[in-house]
């Protein structure tokens, strides 16, 4: 799995489980889905992602996408 695909994948996880928990324990944790596509949006501009830098450090190959 590349670097690109895992970031992905996260993103996926994280927007999931917000949706989820908004809908089963409290409305407020809608906010974790709005922090993840705003996250994905400034990473798109900027080439600035969190997520990337944590998976480079355990070892995630690079992809085309962050480097």
């Amino acid at each position: 799995m590349t670097l690109d695909r895992a970031v992905m994948a996260f993103a996926g996880v994280v927007v999931l489980l917000g949706i989820a928990l908004s809908l089963t324990v409290h409305p407020y944790w809608i906010g974790l889905t709005a922090f993840a596509g705003l996250n994905m949006i400034q990473a798109s501009f900027t080439g600035f992602c969190p997520a990337a830098m944590v998976f480079k450090a355990m070892g995630v190959e690079a992809g085309c996408a962050f480097k």
